[in-house]
């Protein structure tokens, strides 16, 4: 060993010393930050789905790809880091000789070639990430971009670690090659010959570049260690733990949706019969009463702002990040956190649980953050600001985006849960909905005895449960399909429909009440719990002495859907719930409905939220637009997946829209730009901030917003004149 590779040796043994004490100490922070949270048993079932699912999301990249070139980039540097700390693990070897290597492995071509292109491939995307980066910069011409609210200069450090790590990776083999000591054939390792070619004849080049390559690499170490929350570089680590402990791993989709979680204490879910507010939690008002699962969220995040790009809240000019939400909550955690570990926090009745003894060695700005409002104002000094709060619609875009499986829906919905039931704060114009839940059944507030009017003035009968021995299916026709009347015209053409087709179906008509979605996606569980035992009692009673796979029901609301089939399975119903987009494909696949006169002048189809991103149902609508339509059905450029909320998600169908620009307009000018003249849906919701954005811009004589069902009548009984369903519904 020379003189060179004494200090070599040295150095690189004090940088690494100094880095792994710095890491181990961040990492026992991490934990005890996460461990604060609330008890999540639920997350422990099933390990083998959980890994397995882990292992594709990881290795396979599903979620990244997504987004083609960043998802492949981002692989190509994802498997570099993995597989080339074998490398940085050879520099240590590097720095005591310039000859060293691997043991074992290290003198193999195999290994040689492997790494070699991996080298290559990684420089190519991490390029390729830096120029995203650089192009998408929040202070670019052209206004926001995802990268808003980053923490800029912690992408710039990782992306160039990665490449400086890279680049000295090459002049090591670089060295090797120009002092005739480089273990691997040209054919193998043509790069690293093509730089040993270039470099000089130095005996100790290789130990002096492994020495900064193991330098840059610590340096790395060091700084995140010294930011914990610093996302961007923890989430190479942290996102194998948040993807295996995510809510359901067996869903196709982000786990965060469809059904929400039920309200929680003590990791168990609240019976409201019981419950004591003095001494259960009603959701959350204090960061540390998120689970550790949602704590583990936000230290997982990883700015890429994925949500944030796809999110109608931030894209329509509203407060609402749900990046900037999570970011939030994970600054205030940790800065929050050295006066929870010391024993602080408040009770359920607010009051301080520490002595004054355990929070004395405290500096001020940890106790300031300990009696931060969760839920306020600038003014007040509240973490996340009310407005962004009730931005949400619920739509779920953020949750089917994020790469790490951050489950964002859930914890927005966990604050409106305390700020409802606790707090009472909430929007104005929504308690009356509320009030009319409550009082009447129904969002509008009908009369329960108009619930079967859309039946009147039909040409056959609409049977109901308890007046027809058997039936296949149970139509839920849902408030906005019994009240509202431009729901009515869905209602009635499924029910002329399923008539025409020989489907035996019966309805519950006063018997039904609201599904209780509003409710509880404003965050009132507890009118949510009332209306949905109900229903699950009446349901059960109806379906009584059938099996499970006999308790079918059809329904026309994707809200109602996803709640009668996704969330009643929390109170005892267990349903079989079909969409009528896909009843109504299957009716025409297998020739009981036969379309005889396509609809023309151009179709565009707009995913709801609810039944496409949230239950994945994407093809059944376009299936039965395919048949019913002449030629191609038109796409939006948000389709699908990505598909656009039109802002009535989340209870915000019964909120003003106060901020920026409303999303239903943003909806409607992207489908009047495809040019087509009838704008088909599959929601009742859709239906209505559709046809008023269409009002809006002055185009009623020109755009058709209509639902599937109804351009599907129009093609099977083309003899039946243009809106007489719906003449008759409204004068019903």
């Amino acid at each position: 060993m020379g003189s060179v590779q004494i200090v070599t040796t040295i150095l690189a043994a004090a940088i690494t010393a100094v880095a792994v004490w710095l890491a181990a100490r961040a990492v026992l922070k991490m934990v005890a930050v996460i461990r604060l949270g609330q008890p999540a048993p639920e997350r422990f079932t099933d390990k083998i789905a959980r890994t397995r699912t882990m292992l594709v999301e990881t290795a396979g990249h599903t979620r990244m790809l997504k987004w083609g070139v960043v998802g492949a980039a981002h692989w190509f540097v994802m498997v570099g880091f993995v597989v080339l700390s074998l490398l940085v693990l050879e520099a240590y070897f590097e720095v005591v000789t310039p000859t060293g290597g691997l043991p074992i492995i290290g003198h193999w071509t195999v290994f040689g070639l492997a790494t070699e292109i991996i080298t290559v491939l990684g420089l190519v995307g991490i390029l390729v990430l830096m120029a995203i980066r650089l192009r998408n910069r929040p202070t670019r011409p052209g206004g926001r971009s995802r990268f808003t609210g980053s923490t800029m200069w912690q992408g710039y450090f990782v992306e160039w670690i990665v490449l400086l790590v890279l680049i000295f990776g090459l002049l090591i083999r670089g060295f090797k090659v120009a002092t005739d000591h480089f273990e691997y054939p040209l054919w193998a390792t043509p790069v690293s010959h093509a730089v040993g070619a270039v470099l000089p004849d130095w005996s100790d080049g290789a130990s002096v570049a492994a020495l900064i390559k193991i330098a840059i690499s610590m340096t790395w170490l060091i700084v995140i260690s010294l930011n914990v929350t610093m996302g961007v570089a923890w989430h190479r680590f942290l996102a194998f733990p948040n993807i295996f402990f995510k809510r359901e791993p067996a869903k196709p989709a982000g786990s965060g949706l469809g059904a929400l979680r039920p309200m929680t204490s003590q990791g168990k879910p609240l019976d409201f019969e019981e419950a004591d507010p003095e001494k259960d939690q009603f959701g959350v008002a204090q960061v540390e009463q998120f689970s550790w699962k949602g704590l583990l969220d936000f230290s997982t995040c990883t700015e890429c702002g994925r949500c944030q790009s796809q999110c109608p809240a931030w894209n329509t000019g509203k407060p609402l990040s749900p990046k900037l939400l999570v970011l939030s909550l994970r600054d205030h955690a940790y800065a929050k956190a050295p006066y929870l570990l010391a024993g602080g926090g408040k009770d359920l009745t607010g009051a301080e649980k520490a002595t004054q003894a355990q929070l004395a060695h405290l500096d001020v700005l940890s106790l300031a953050e300990g009696d931060k409002p969760l839920i306020g104002t600038a003014e007040e000094g509240g973490v996340i600001d009310p407005d962004v709060l009730w931005s949400c619609t619920t739509c779920g875009a953020c949750v089917e985006q994020c790469p790490v499986d951050i489950e964002h829906v859930d914890h927005i919905v966990d604050m409106r849960r305390y700020q409802v039931l606790i707090e009472s704060s909430f929007p104005s114009e929504a308690g009356v909905m509320l009030r009319n839940l409550e009082n009447k059944g129904n969002p509008w507030g009908a009369p329960q005895n108009t619930r079967e009017d859309w039946t009147k003035g039909l040409d056959f009968e609409v049977p109901r449960v308890g007046e027809v021995d058997d039936f296949e299916y149970l139509f839920w026709v849902g408030c906005a399909g019994a009240f509202e009347d431009r729901a009515k015209k869905t209602t009635r053409a499924v029910a002329t429909l399923l008539n025409e087709a020989g489907v035996s179906f019966a309805i519950l008509g006063e018997g039904e009440t609201c599904s209780g979605d509003p409710a509880r996606r404003i965050g009132n569980e507890f009118v949510f719990q009332m209306l949905a035992q109900q229903n699950v009692e009446t349901l059960n009673e109806a379906f009584e002495g059938r099996e499970q796979a006999k308790r079918k029901i059809v329904a026309t609301c994707p809200h109602c859907f996803n709640t009668l089939g996704n969330e009643y399975g929390q109170l005892g119903g267990e349903f079989e719930v079909v969409h009528h987009t896909q009843l109504l494909a299957h009716l025409v696949a297998t020739g009981k409905l036969t379309p005889v006169q396509p609809v023309d002048g151009g179709v565009t189809y707009h995913d709801p939220c609810y039944l496409g991103r949230h239950n994945r149902i994407f093809a059944a609508p376009r299936e039965v637009l395919g048949d019913a339509v002449e030629g191609e059905i038109t796409e939006m450029p948000r389709n699908s997946e990505r598909s656009f909320c039109c802002g009535a998600g989340g209870a915000r169908m019964w909120m003003e829209e106060k901020i920026g620009k409303r999303i239903n307009v943003d909806r409607v000018e992207e489908a009047m730009a495809t040019g087509a003249k009838t704008v088909a849906v599959g929601c009742p919701f859709c239906s209505t901030m559709l046809n008023d954005g269409v009002n809006g811009k002055g185009a009623g004589e020109q755009v058709e917003v209509i639902d599937v069902a109804s351009v599907l009548l129009r093609s099977v009984k083309p003899e039946q004149p243009r809106g007489s369903q719906e003449t008759t519904a409204i004068a019903g």
